[in-house]
């Protein structure tokens, strides 16, 4: 600062030219590089995702007597963690040649592949399981220019069909089964060892398609490698009650739960899910419905975090522990939740209204004293 001689009130006025520059993010591929594999020279297709809060719960840390951090992807471009690994598997398919790609979906893959497509120029095809899909993410996909197929089945029946369709026709896939995606989703990893200067002790997160907690452990295992975090974190996964195939390790033919983005019977990343489980010493549990949305309002309510339904299984799977007896006292503990509120208002609304809670409180006339009543002011 410099005091400006002109200024009679002698306030400190900003110099511009000794104020530093910062770091203009520019997305996870070219920040992190040099840490993925992905063809060399390969152009990035981006809408500078990643780069996402790690919020601090002081909700959650009073509970646990842990330092609890909350991964918040709901902050991401198109409101999801998919946009992470999006950008590599359409930059890599744009750099191959791709002119189509398709994706299977149970909303969020569909809004990521659309919005990363259309900057690319490439044509989206979206399958989706019919009447199976949140209003706000169709929107986004239909908005992009995708191309949206309703399937008469589930999503795993969407996936085979995906599968099949970049088998016989010129069409890029670009679901988790596609590894560069899960490329791209591991520098959440990165993030939370840069930002924390260690990877935490535990690592909690919601658990459909199995893709996300594989590519944490990927990239949580390659910083230890490289000697950027001195650990591994234990990785517990959570999965609803009614699409737990990973809990009880049979597929679930028909898979059923109001978190419409865990609604997967058949992860696609099974075997590396639990690998990540193994490896890191974790483990799968199941949460009801009624347990996402009791967590869904309290993130909401004490922490300020409006989340999806399914973004919040990875809480509602901590508060399950800790109402069992587990301990995470004295350790660091992160939270992922996955997508934002946004994505789905109708069924955030409809489990305040089966908690009780009134949406509105009262209805009042067009002055201040009446809304003072009604506030309980006078």
């Amino acid at each position: 600062m410099n005091l400006d001689p002109s200024t009679s009130s002698g306030q400190a006025k900003l110099d511009h030219r000794q104020v530093t520059r910062t770091h203009q993010w520019r997305g996870v591929i070219e920040e992190y590089r040099h840490l993925l594999e992905i063809p060399e020279g390969t152009p990035a297709v981006t809408l500078r995702e990643g780069g996402t809060p790690l919020v601090h719960s002081e909700w959650l840390s009073g509970l646990t007597g842990a330092e609890v951090w909350l991964k918040v992807e709901g902050d991401n471009p198109t409101g999801s963690f998919k946009d992470r690994g999006m950008t590599a598997a359409i930059s890599v398919a744009k750099h191959d040649g791709a002119e189509a790609v398709v994706c299977a979906s149970t909303g969020n893959t569909s809004a990521s592949m659309a919005a990363y497509a259309a900057k690319a120029g490439l044509k989206p095809l979206v399958l989706v399981p019919e009447g199976k899909i949140a209003a706000g993410k169709m929107a986004q996909a239909i908005l992009h220019g995708a191309q949206v197929i309703m399937v008469r089945g589930n999503f795993d029946d969407c996936l085979g069909i995906a599968k099949g369709l970049a088998w016989d026709y010129p069409v890029a896939l670009v679901n988790s089964v596609n590894p560069v995606r899960l490329q791209g989703q591991k520098t959440a990893a990165f993030e939370i060892v840069d930002f924390l200067g260690d990877a935490p002790d535990f690592h909690l997160l919601p658990v459909g398609n199995a893709g996300n907690i594989s590519a944490y452990w990927l990239g949580y295992q390659q910083y230890a490698d490289l000697g950027l975090a001195t650990r591994r974190p234990v990785m517990r996964g959570f999965q609803a009650e009614g699409a737990s195939p990973l809990v009880t390790g049979e597929p679930f033919p028909d898979p059923e739960t109001k978190a419409t983005a865990i609604r997967i019977g058949n992860p696609a990343s099974w075997k590396l899910a639990e690998a990540a489980r193994d490896e890191s010493g974790g483990r799968f549990a199941a949460v009801t419905d009624d347990q996402i949305l009791s967590a869904q309002r309290d993130l909401a309510s004490h922490d300020g975090v409006f989340v999806e339904p399914a973004s919040a299984a990875g809480v509602a799977g901590l508060l399950q522990e800790l109402a069992h007896g587990e301990s995470y006292a004295g350790t660091s503990v992160v939270i992922t939740v996955t997508g934002h509120g946004l994505k789905d208002t109708a069924t955030a609304l409809e489990g305040l209204a089966g908690s009780g809670q009134r949406i509105v409180d009262t209805v009042c006339d067009a002055d201040v004293a009446s809304a003072a009543r009604a506030a309980g002011l006078a």
